[in-house]
């Protein structure tokens, strides 16, 4: 009976075995786009395409859009934490301050380059950023194309014309930096901006341009302030594609590695070449419909860099409260941005 038993065992193990490899596995993810707009079509889907055909379709995605799953775009995080959605495609930033080391690249006057960004982000992400999400296993740590002001009835040319003005940032760093500049800020998620701007709650709104056609913002505004490009960008978002650490640490080897080889440095890249390659695409419907635009010259720029500055200061003591090294970060930070320039 004893060698009949074992070959009945190894039969046992050898389906248990062909069950786990053949095991499917529908990814929940839910993001606060549009379907349309850029970030969802150009990055999220090509990623889930990947995925499915390096598993030979046995691990796919369920895509959310628009926050159909129910919630507000700042409770994405924790619903991806809490097993809600297996991933969030999101910005950190949307809950104020929780994610205080992955600020140091929405802090002003950064970076040109979205692509740079998103290199040096996830490599900043790896050495000091590691132990500020838990629950949640990072796939990819992007940077917008440079953001800009967009106003409804006032052109803004310089920090006097922002006096005033009410104007909506996505996170607490943008929001700091409106304040330093002499605007009145208002923190609200993306999606809420066009109801915000067409009521005049606010007066104008800082975005990228990769955003603004599927929102249709360019026909609820009339002025665009863009800056001299010989200067780092006015901010930048960083976001996050990120996965339950439990729904990850659960999957069979092989789907593990599957979504191993499709993340981190090469996504995060892939991600940020895509936002700079789809500014022009996002500005032309508001040159096409005929909006004003100004370019910040470099000397006005100066004043607006120099009146920004003590942000950096502040970011750096906080981490030094934190018993973090504050300076050395900051320094890393931008050593890591000029290590990827190209």
């Amino acid at each position: 009976m004893k060698p009949m038993f074992k070959l009945l065992m190894s039969a046992a193990a050898a389906v248990l075995s062909l069950s786990a490899n053949a095991q499917e596995v529908t990814l929940k993810v839910h993001h606060f786009w549009p379907p349309a707009a850029m970030p969802p079509t150009k990055i999220l889907q090509p990623w889930c395409d990947k995925i499915a055909a390096d598993s030979n379709n046995r691990m796919k995605c369920q895509i959310f859009p628009a926050m159909q799953l129910g919630g507000t775009p700042p409770q994405l995080i924790d619903q991806v934490r809490d097993g809600v959605v297996d991933i969030a495609f999101t910005l950190p930033g949307y809950t104020a301050g929780r994610f205080p080391i992955m600020e140091v690249f929405e802090l002003p006057f950064m970076n040109n380059s979205a692509e740079t960004g998103s290199k040096a982000a996830w490599e900043f992400y790896t050495k000091y950023g590691t132990k500020e999400f838990p629950g949640i296993h990072p796939l990819m740590f992007a940077i917008h194309d440079q953001g800009y002001l967009h106003s409804r009835d006032k052109q803004i040319k310089s920090m006097a014309d922002l006096r005033g003005m009410k104007m909506r940032a996505p996170t607490r760093q943008t929001n700091k930096l409106l304040a330093a500049l002499g605007a009145t800020p208002v923190g609200m998620p993306m999606p809420a901006v066009a109801d915000a701007v067409s009521k005049g709650t606010i007066d104008g709104f800082a975005l990228p341009w990769e955003i603004i056609p599927s929102m249709k913002l360019h026909e609820m505004v009339k002025y665009h302030t863009e800056t001299d490009p010989s200067r780092p960008a006015l901010y930048s978002a960083t976001f996050i594609l990120a996965m339950n650490q439990a729904k990850y640490d659960g999957l069979p080897a092989d789907l593990k590695a599957v979504i191993d080889r499709h993340s981190g440095a090469a996504l995060s890249a892939m991600a940020g070449k895509t936002w700079d390659e789809s500014k022009p695409v996002g500005r032309k419907p508001a040159v096409d419909r005929g909006n004003t635009f100004h370019t910040i010259p470099a000397n006005e720029l100066d004043a607006w860099i120099k009146a920004s500055a003590p942000l950096y200061d502040e970011w750096v003591a906080d981490m030094n409260k934190r018993g973090l090294p504050g300076e050395q970060m900051l320094k890393d930070a931008r050593a890591l941005l000029d290590k990827h320039k190209k």
